[in-house]
């Protein structure tokens, strides 16, 4: 919940004096619902996608502040986050609730993309390994369609501290493993970006990491020019 309009067109017009895009990178911003329009129309053309940050399950109807897929693909989206930690935390998101969520995305052709982790107390009582697993669980009995995964552990999001690469690597190797059970032959190529206080400084260390994809990146992304280096280092 950042930036307003004026500092969003500001945003859009420095980052892409620093931005070259190369089809082997792929970058999507997830601005607020008000600024998706004002993000999509500034950087369409130079290839750079835009992301809703949550999206409702239904396709109409009296659910006030909510907005739906159709809406969402409607203000020039390609994809959806769904299940942040924010939101889990926050505002009660259930697994439930994310199970129609990402079937809802992919009916109206979204990539989903389903965060997932485990708070500190989660990893103290050596539950990650199953909290991960009861997460991503909510993929069984959608379609094998594009959805990409994010690893977010909860006690690292904006705290500055950053899971080391014994605790990436582990994490995404089991995030592996359950997106073949769960999806078969598809999931093993389905993208898993790890999440938590990822800035320049850290980024190009954390992508030597097996079976990470990229990054969801937080406070950093809201640099312009830190974000157009991270994107830069991605491409290297």
């Amino acid at each position: 919940m950042n930036l307003l309009y004026a500092d969003a067109s500001n945003f859009c017009s420095e980052f892409a004096k620093n931005y070259t895009p190369m089809e082997d990178v792929r970058v999507a911003i997830a601005p607020p619902t008000v600024l998706l329009w004002t993000i999509h129309s500034q950087l369409r053309e130079r290839g750079i996608t835009t992301f809703a940050q949550n999206g409702h399950y239904e396709p109409k109807g009296a659910y006030t502040g909510e907005m739906s897929m159709a809406q969402i693909r409607d203000a020039g989206c390609s994809g959806v986050i769904l299940g942040h930690s924010e939101r889990r935390q926050l505002f009660g998101e259930t697994n439930e609730s994310l199970a129609k969520k990402v079937r809802a995305a992919q009916e109206y052709k979204l990539l989903p993309l389903l965060c997932i982790g485990e708070t500190m107390t989660e990893r103290e009582r050596d539950q990650t390994f199953s909290v991960l697993q009861t997460q991503i669980a909510v993929l069984k009995g959608v379609s094998s369609g594009p959805i990409w995964v994010a690893y977010e552990p909860v006690w690292a999001i904006g705290t500055g501290r950053v899971a080391d690469g014994r605790q990436v690597r582990e994490a995404h190797a089991f995030i592996r493993e359950e997106l073949r059970v769960i999806l078969g032959e598809p999931g093993a190529s389905v993208p898993i970006l790890y999440g938590g206080s990822v800035n320049a400084q850290n980024f190009a260390q954390i992508l030597t990491v097996p079976e990470v994809s990229g990054a969801l990146v937080g406070g950093a992304s809201l640099d312009s020019a830190a974000f157009a280096q991270m994107v830069k280092i991605a491409q290297e």
